[in-house]
């Protein structure tokens, strides 16, 4: 990853009009956020955007939180940004690195395209992964020749790594809300314990 001092060279870099147009994609996007996406801005940084993806429903992705990061290249917008994964995930179109493969960072980027396509970009891909243009060949042969190992190990990977969406509570006190407090406790333990041998059982694979 990139160091603070290289990325502040990135501020540099790009023009006062490109920052301004990016700032003010960004206020945008916090004031109205795309379906399923929550842009986290870095005051000190324009170039550094990290967003977090809700995985979809019915996706092996779902109930998990996924942080990716959009890095601004000097060439931007003419050339597309790069996009990572900082949170671990088990998908085709995903390198072990993070790195996200997908045409519209590629070939298919224009330079009018713009964050919120990005981000709407990669949501789309944890629902329709491509296996054509596979960086994780394992992900990408298990989907075509294997659909419900894919699902699985990407489920899998999901619980383990990725910030899981809290339910709602009622909040409340007194000897229910008490006796909740505790089963929730023993609860935490056994999800542990699950996560644990769900570990165990990835390491196997």
């Amino acid at each position: 990853m990139a160091s603070s001092g290289s990325m502040s060279n990135n501020v540099e870099n790009l023009s006062p009009q490109t920052i301004r147009g990016v700032a003010k994609e960004m206020k945008n996007l916090v004031d109205n956020p795309p379906e399923g996406i929550k842009v986290l801005i870095n005051e000190e940084n324009i170039t550094d955007i990290q967003a977090n993806i809700e995985g979809p429903l019915g996706t092996p992705y779902n109930g998990g939180i996924f942080k990716v990061k959009l890095t601004l290249g000097k060439g931007f917008p003419t050339e597309p940004p790069k996009a990572y994964f900082l949170t671990k995930i088990f998908h085709p179109n995903v390198a072990q690195n993070g790195e996200i493969c997908v045409n519209t960072l590629k070939k298919d980027w224009k330079p009018d395209l713009g964050i919120k396509h990005v981000l709407l970009t990669i949501k789309c891909l944890l629902i329709v992964p491509n296996p054509e243009s596979a960086l994780n060949e394992e992900a990408g042969k298990l989907l075509l020749e294997h659909y419900d190992d894919y699902f699985q190990r990407a489920k899998m990977m999901t619980e383990i790594h990725a910030q899981l969406l809290k339910s709602k509570e009622v909040p409340g006190d007194g000897p229910l809300a008490k006796k909740h407090a505790g089963d929730k406790v023993k609860l935490t333990a056994e999800k542990k314990k699950i996560l644990k041998d769900k570990k165990r059982t990835l390491k196997r694979l």
